[in-house]
């Protein structure tokens, strides 16, 4: 839950390819404080731990955010969910390839990182499909 300190996530994911939520897929959550590294002051990542997408795609219990949290990395695994689905629209479709390459799913993992404010929640839906992906930040 959101207080005046700390700042709120949760995540969802589409799997556009076949207008469906993507089920069973483990999203990892880390925080650090301070500004970017880049900048030379942030903080060290700090896994918080994770959840798995629900029937819905959705993560429902994604851990609470430290106070202080400046920063927000969501690590999804979507490579044995393509894989899986990949291989099912294939069978579906005889002539469409289950993969165009060797075989190897293109996007293994995605890692979305965003800035967050105290007190504010933040909705960060992926929008999925084996050769390509989007996120925003949605309510």
């Amino acid at each position: 839950m959101s207080t005046s300190t700390t700042a709120s996530v949760s995540t969802h994911i589409l799997d556009t390819s076949v207008g469906r939520p993507a089920e069973g897929v483990a999203v990892h959550l880390a925080a650090r404080s301070g500004r970017s590294a880049q900048y030379g002051q942030g903080g060290d990542w700090r896994a918080l731990g994770g959840s798995v997408t629900d029937a819905d795609g959705r993560c429902k219990d994604l851990p609470v955010l430290p106070e202080g949290t400046t920063h927000v990395r969501l690590d999804f695994e979507v490579e044995p969910y393509l894989a899986r689905t990949v291989k099912k629209q294939a069978d579906a479709q005889q002539d469409a390839p289950a993969n165009r390459d060797s075989g190897a799913v293109f996007f293994p993992e995605v890692a979305i990182t965003f800035a967050v404010n105290p007190g504010e929640h933040y909705h960060v839906p992926l929008l999925l499909n084996p050769f390509g992906y989007s996120v925003y930040r949605g309510s």
